[in-house]
Parts: C-alpha cells; structure tokens; sequence
C-alpha cells in the first residue's frame, strides 16, 4: 500500500478543491504542508508578517472568488492565537475562511506543555465549527467537511485543529475529488407570486440588496429586476457595489453608512422587498429611522432564521437572492408610482450636485471629502476597494465609485480597524489583472503597516491611500460631541507611511492638498508598485456615527 504523510494529504484536498492561493506565517506546527507545497508547486503560498493580517488577506481573497480562504496557523500557540481576530472578522462579515490550525502533539496535549492553549474552545464562539483532529486517518476527511461548512449555507469560518505529529504521519495515497457543495434555489414558487403582487400593486417600492447577491453572482439578475419594475435599489452596508454606480435605479448604500436619499426610501417606503440581507444593525440600527414603522417587508435570505428577525415580515421566505429574483422578473409587473420616481430621482439629482459640490472643497489642510472625491473620480472602472472602519472611512463608505462587480470588501459587522490593507493584499492575490486600492486612516495602518512589505515581496502591487488626520478620528469626534472637547487618547502622530514604503522597496507619494490626490493615485496605478500615497486632511472634519452610545452633554 502506498502512503503518504498527513501534510501531503493536506495538500492534496486543497489542490483537489480548487484552492490556488493560502496565506500564513511560517511555523514548525506543519512543515510537512509546507514541503507538500513546494514539492507539489500548484498552490501559492503567500506569508504574511502577523497571522491576523494573514487571516484577513485569506478572508478577502474567499469574498473575491467565492471559495474558502485557508489561512495556515502554523505555529501552535501564539500563531494560532494571533487568528482570532480575523476569524471574528470572517464570522461576522459571513465569510468562508478555512483555519488549519497547528496544535501540540497528541502525547504532550493537557500536560501544560510549552504553548498549549485551549484552542478549540477559544474559537468555538467565533466560528461555525472549532475541532479538534485526533486521528491521522481523519484528516482529509476532516478537512473536506471544513470546506464544504465554510462554503455551505450562510457561509463563514471553520477552524480545524491538527496536532503536530499528523502533519508527519503516514496515511493511505489519497486522489481526492472537488466537493460539490449544495446551492439553494429560489423562495418557494407561493411565496414570490405573493412578493410579486405586492410590489406590483405599491405605491413607494424599493428593493433592499445585500451581500447574497454578490456571493450569488447576482448583479445582472439584481439590475435587469430593478429595470423590468422601474424602482430603485438600495445596498446593505458594506456592499455598494451589488449595482454599478451611477445606474439610474441604484440609489446606492442605506442605513447609518448610507445616503440621505438611500436613507429616505427605506424609511417612506409602502413596500420593501429585501433580497440577500438580514436587514442587520450595521444597516439600520434596528430603528424605525431607518426602517419605516409602517413599510411592509418581504423579506427573502439563504439563512432563514433571520428573515423577520429585526423588522416584521409580511412575506417571510428562504432562498437564494439572485435565483429568487430572476423568477420575480417575469412574476412581477411595473407598479403604478411615477410620482415615487419623480421623487427619487429628484432626490438623486440633489445628491450628485451635493457630491460635486464637496468635490470642491478647497481648506487647507485638504477636507476628507475632497480627498474623496478625487479618488473616486481617479478610480478605474474595474479597480477594487478595500476599506478599513474609523471616521474617515465612513465617510468614503458612500462617497466612491464600484463599477465592476466584486469591487468592495469591508470589515462590515466586526468594524475593526486594520483590515483594509491586508484584504487589499489578499484581493490582489485573488484577482492580480485588476487594479486594488485600500483606503484608511493614520491609525489604522499602525496595526498592519509591516504588511506593506508582503506586497513588495510576493509581487502583489497594490495602493494604500493613508488619509491622515493625526487622530483616532471617531472617538475624537465623540469627545468632542460629548465629552466637552476634553482629548485623551484621541490625537496620536504618525510616521511618514509613504516613506516607510520606500524603505519596503515600494514607491511613496506625499500629497500637500486640494487636487493632488487624483494624479497621485494615476500615478501610482500607472506605475505597477506597491505604493503608499500619504495626505494630511483637515483633522477638525469628524463625523459620529454612533450617537445612540452616549448622554448628551450637560448644559451649564
């Protein structure tokens, strides 16, 4: 009989799945995977310099292709541990990422060996499985399961533990097979004839699109359902690219993070068909300001447990977003609500010479929207986005431009910061003919700025936008709205980031102020670099978000 050890095995079933690409930190919990791979060479191998930012560049490349990110833990203990982070993020945001975890070996488990932790139960409350592999014959199988959980349903993380000493144990020659991993269809055929005869009968309609279109591959079906009805379209937040910007029936991000006009429609709307989302607090803050009190919901997501959950429904369905859109294209009829139009576009209208205006802005140090718009205007049409969570990119979450489909990857629900640059990383990864900017805060980059260096050195270019306004700008807007201006903690001072990108062996761009961000980033995506374009903006223009948080200040 022919035998291979644990780590080709391993190897072999991400081969076997499609799994081109993983990302890690280099640790000797499973070096036989790692000579698997170089002896093998079908799969690359991209090693970060923090397992978090490895995990978040795993995350990103699964959102981009649609299959499970694996990130190697492999270094039981400490490496492992550092994943935690990114693991919330991938569970959080719905994200199938794959942890194969390094673990001490079997004999030397529960004896308080050197880097032994609970691992098993310090990820089970963050992930959709945490377990533990104990038998050398058990791997593969166990493997493929973690893929086909991660990937199935409502997707998102699976960790799998395996102790050091299967890595090098012999296991029968395996050759084995892509999973086939089961979809879901469209609602049930009663409950779209339902869905479509009270939107077709509405006198305010909008649709709310989520996440499972992008997943679904669902924009075409999305956009030809907002086209047949003549009705408008509002994004989840962190997906405002499940429509191409600038469509005239996409009124673009609602909620919180969203649009004045986006916000509008879902608050005054008679009737909202919700497709692909879980009308969730990142989108709504689970208030009537944002949901009309009196809106009648038909709410349609692949999880059922969350249709209803947040806002009544009058129509409560399990299904596929795209699928269960392509049957209402040819189940519904145009509703009768030309004045709804007239409203909405006007509204839009409004909100475009709003943008133009800010577009405008010409203080010194340069106002964050400004900054934006001129980034929006430089972006190419099939670039991707990545965006971190801080002041600054709430206000970009709305502000710039996603044309092509898959064009932007957030932290959504975790709203961590420092993700934005290692998801670029791992975007890139995933789809290396298209150009990746990330856009985040001063602070934000401190977490992962070493990172800049994997770019350079695995030859992923991206750009890094670093719009630096010496602050953690959200807590210093809420000690000023709240706390009477009295600072603490909230002004910090960061190093010249697109110096440190020259010292990476990438290109650094310093930009002084109103109109020079745009040729800057031309600059950058023309030169095929991994570069760090950094810009002071005005540091006095913050925003609060969460308003909800805190008493309002005392009046004297």
């Amino acid at each position: 009989m022919t035998t291979i050890n644990g780590g080709e095995a391993v190897y072999r079933v991400l081969k076997a799945n499609g799994i081109d690409t993983v990302f890690g930190l280099l640790g000797g919990s499973m070096l036989e995977l790692y000579d698997a791979m170089y002896e093998g060479g079908e799969i690359a191998y991209v090693g970060a310099r923090d397992e978090r930012a490895a995990g978040h560049m795993a995350d990103a490349w699964a959102r981009m292709t649609g299959k499970p990110g694996v990130v190697l833990g492999a270094q039981a203990g400490p490496g492992v541990v550092n994943i935690v982070t990114a693991v919330a993020e991938a569970q959080l945001a719905y994200s199938p990422l794959v942890v194969i975890a390094g673990a001490i070996t079997r004999a030397d488990q529960a004896k308080d060996t050197f880097q032994e932790v609970d691992q098993v139960a310090l990820f089970a409350p963050i992930s959709k499985r945490s377990v533990m592999v104990t038998d050398p014959a058990r791997l593969a199988p166990m493997l493929e399961d973690a893929i086909r959980l991660a990937n199935t349903g409502r997707r998102g993380p699976v960790v799998l533990h395996v102790p050091r000493d299967l890595f090098s144990a012999d296991v029968p020659a395996i050759d084995p097979k892509p999973l086939l991993i089961a979809r879901p269809g469209p609602a049930a055929a009663d409950d779209v004839s339902a869905i479509a005869e009270l939107v077709s009968n509405a006198e305010r309609p909008v649709i709310f699109a989520g996440g499972g279109f992008k997943w679904g591959a669902g924009r075409d079906a999305l956009t030809a359902l907002a086209e047949t009805l003549e009705i408008p379209v509002v994004a989840s937040t962190g997906h405002a690219d499940v429509m191409r910007h600038g469509h005239p029936w996409f009124a673009g991000q609602a909620g919180p993070r969203g649009n004045r006009v986006a916000s509008r429609l879902t608050k005054e709307a008679d009737v909202m068909v919700v497709l692909g989302a879980r009308l969730g607090f990142n989108s709504t803050f689970h208030s009537n300001d944002y949901v009309g009190v009196d809106t009648c919901i038909a709410h349609v997501d692949v999880e059922g447990s969350a249709v209803g959950r947040y806002f009544p429904a009058k129509i409560a369905a399990q299904g596929d977003a795209r699928l269960t859109a392509e049957t209402l294209i040819t189940a519904a009829r145009k509703p009768n609500c030309d004045a709804w139009r007239d409203s909405y576009r006007a509204d839009m209208d409004s909100l475009w010479a709003e943008r133009a205006e800010e577009a405008a802005i010409e203080t010194l140090p340069m106002h964050p929207r400004r900054a934006l718009a001129e980034i929006r205007d430089a972006l190419p049409e099939d670039a991707i986005v990545t965006l971190d969570t801080g002041n600054t990119c709430l206000q970009a979450a709305d502000r710039l431009a996603h044309y092509a489909p898959m064009s932007l990857i957030t932290p959504l629900d975790f709203g961590l910061v420092g993700f934005g640059m290692p998801a670029a990383i791992g975007a890139k990864a995933a789809a290396p003919d298209r150009p990746v900017v990330a856009v985040m805060g001063d602070g934000a980059v401190g977490y992962t700025m070493i990172e800049i260096q994997t770019a350079v050195s695995h030859n992923l270019p991206i750009v890094l936008v670093v719009l630096d306004n010496d602050a953690w700008g959200a807590e210093k807007a809420y000690q000023h709205e709240f706390y009477g201006g009295r600072l603490l903690g909230a002004e910090i001072r960061s190093p010249r980031y697109d110096k440190f990108a020259e010292l990476c062996g990438g290109k650094g761009i310093w930009v002084d102020g109103p109109g020079g961000m745009g040729p800057a980033l031309q600059e950058a995506l023309a030169s095929g670099e991994t570069t760090v374009i950094q810009a002071k903006i005005d540091p006095g223009a913050l925003m609060t978000l969460r308003k909800d948080l805190f008493k309002a200040p005392k009046e004297d």
